[in-house]
C-alpha cells in the first residue's frame, strides 16, 4: 500500500490531478465558513442549540445537513450545498422518459449533452432562488435590526451564487481533476461532520463498567465499531456486486479470415440505482411528518391526528416499514427508468452478439428485464436495511440519531461508492502506466454471483 502511495506522487499528471482535487475541495469547505450578510450569527447559532431535533422538522434539517456539509448554527454562503443541482439533474432525467424532445436531446450524443446541461443550469439557478427564499423566510427573525429587506435579497443572491459556484468547482474537477466533481462534493460534505459526531460520542463516553444512565459504556462502543465494520463491508459488497451475463459474438468471414466468435459478459449491476432510492424514500417521507405535525397543532384535542403523528415519528414502526416499502419502490421505478432491456437486446443483434440458449430481439429483452427484476429484490432489501439501520441503533442503545446516521444510511453508501470510483480511476491510471494497483491480486473487481 505504501509502494502504492509513493507510485501515484511519482506520476506527475497522476500528482497534478490529485493535488487540484484536494485544493479545490479545500476552497470549498473554506466557503462555508462566509456567513451571509445581515444576519446575526449568534442569535442563530443560540437558536440553534435550543430547539428541538426531535421534532420531524428538525429531523428534516439535520438530513438536510448531511448532504450540505454545512450547519444550521450560521447563514452560510454554500448553506444550499450541491443539492439543488443534484435534484434539477434528476428531474431532468426523469422528464427525459416522458417528454419526447427531451429524450431526442438524450440520444443527440455530445451535442445533446451539453444542451441538457444547460437546462440543469437553468433549472438549478430556479431551485436554488425557492430554497433559498424559504431558508431566508427561516431565518427571518434573526436579521440585524432595519435590514430585514437587504438581507433576504442578499442572501438569495448569494446561496445562489454559491451553489453555482460549487457547480463549477464540480466542473473543474470533471476536467481537469480526478473522480466525479459532484459526487466528491456531495462526499466531502459527509466526511466534514464525521469527527464532529466523533467528538459527540466521546462527550457522552464511560469507560466505567457501572456506566450512568445516559452515558455510553465500553460494550456499547464495542457494538458500534463492529456495526460500522460490518455495515461498511456490506456497503462495498452489494457496491461492487453483479450478475455476469455471459454473451457470445458471432462468428464471421471476412475474406479468408474468421472473424467474431470470442465470448464475454454483460455484467448487470445488483444496485443499478445507487442510493438515489433512499435519497427518494427520505426526501418524500420528510414532508409527512411535517404536515401531521401542523395539523396536530391546529386541532390539539383530536386523538386521530395525535396518533398519526405518533404513528409517524422516526422511531416508530410504522414509519420504518412505509420508509422501507418506499426504498423498494423506488428501486424497481428507477430500474424501470434508467434500464433498458429492449434497447441493449437491439444493440446486442446489431453488433452480432447473443445470449447462448436464447434467440436475439424480443426473447433476450424479456430475459434481461428477467434477471434484473430479481436481483434489484436482493439489492433493494440491501438498501433498505441499511437505511433504517441509525433508527434501530439509535432506539436500541439510546444514542443519538445525527450520531448513528454516520454508522448506516444514505450518507455512509455515498462515502463508500464514491470513495470505491475514485480508487478505481486511480488504479487504472497506475495499470496504465505498468504500476501495480492497490490490490496485490491484480485490478479490484466487482463481485459476481
Amino acid at each position: 500500500m505504501i509502494g502504492t502511495i509513493i507510485n501515484i506522487f511519482r506520476i506527475k499528471d497522476l500528482r497534478n490531478k490529485i493535488l487540484f482535487t484536494v485544493a479545490l475541495l479545500i476552497i470549498y469547505r473554506v466557503g462555508f465558513h462566509i456567513p451571509n450578510p445581515g444576519f446575526d450569527q449568534q442569535r442563530i447559532k443560540d437558536a440553534v442549540e435550543t430547539r428541538d431535533t426531535e421534532s420531524p422538522l428538525g429531523r428534516a434539517a439535520e438530513y438536510l445537513q448531511i448532504f450540505t456539509g454545512g450547519t444550521l448554527s450560521q447563514s452560510s454562503l454554500f448553506g444550499l450545498g450541491i443539492m439543488p443541482y443534484i435534484t434539477s439533474s434528476i428531474i431532468l432525467m426523469l422528464l427525459g422518459e416522458v417528454i419526447p424532445a427531451l429524450k431526442k436531446l438524450r440520444q443527440e450524443g455530445q451535442t445533446g449533452h451539453k444542451k441538457i446541461q444547460e437546462y440543469t443550469r437553468y433549472l438549478t439557478v430556479l431551485i436554488c432562488v425557492i430554497q433559498a427564499l424559504m431558508y431566508m423566510r427561516m431565518l427571518g427573525a434573526y436579521t440585524h435590526a432595519g435590514m430585514r429587506a437587504q438581507a433576504f435579497l442578499m442572501g438569495i443572491i448569494g446561496m445562489t451564487a454559491g451553489t453555482m459556484f460549487l457547480m463549477w468547482l464540480g466542473e473543474q474537477i470533471d476536467e481537469y481533476g480526478i473522480g466525479n466533481g459532484i459526487s466528491l462534493i456531495i462526499m466531502a460534505g459527509i466526511v466534514s461532520r464525521m469527527p464532529w459526531a466523533v467528538m459527540s460520542l466521546i462527550e457522552k463516553v464511560d469507560f466505567r463498567v457501572t456506566a450512568q444512565t445516559g452515558a455510553i459504556g465500553p460494550g456499547r462502543i464495542v457494538f458500534l465499531m463492529a456495526a460500522f465494520v460490518f455495515v461498511v463491508a456490506g456497503a462495498i459488497l452489494i457496491t461492487q456486486g453483479q450478475r455476469r451475463i455471459p454473451i457470445q459474438q458471432a462468428k464471421q468471414m471476412r475474406g479468408r479470415r474468421m472473424y467474431g466468435g470470442q465470448r464475454h459478459y454483460l455484467p448487470l449491476r445488483v444496485n443499478h440505482g445507487g442510493v438515489m432510492p433512499i435519497i427518494f424514500a427520505s426526501s418524500f417521507m420528510m414532508f409527512p411528518p411535517i404536515i401531521v405535525e401542523q395539523i396536530a397543532r391546529a386541532f390539539p384535542d383530536s386523538m386521530v391526528w395525535q396518533t398519526i403523528l405518533g404513528a409517524l415519528r422516526n422511531d416508530a414502526y410504522t414509519y420504518n416499514v412505509l420508509y422501507m416499502l418506499l426504498i423498494f419502490l423506488f428501486a424497481y421505478f428507477w430500474v424501470t427508468v434508467q434500464f433498458q432491456p429492449r434497447e441493449m437486446a437491439k444493440n446486442l443483434r446489431d453488433s452480432g452478439s447473443f445470449i447462448p440458449g436464447l434467440r436475439p430481439g424480443r426473447r433476450t429483452a424479456e430475459y434481461l428485464e428477467t434477471v434484473m427484476t430479481r436481483i434489484t429484490y436482493f439489492g433493494a432489501a440491501f438498501l433498505a436495511g441499511i437505511a433504517v439501520v441509525p433508527q434501530v441503533l439509535s432506539y436500541a442503545l439510546d444514542i443519538p440519531w445525527n450520531i448513528t446516521t454516520f454508522i448506516g444510511g444514505t450518507g455512509l453508501l455515498i462515502v463508500v461508492s464514491v470513495s470505491l470510483d475514485l480508487v478505481q480511476k486511480i488504479e487504472a491510471s497506475l495499470l496504465m502506466r505498468s504500476y501495480d494497483g492497490f490490490s496485490s491480486a491484480g485490478r479490484i473487481k466487482g463481485a459476481y454471483s
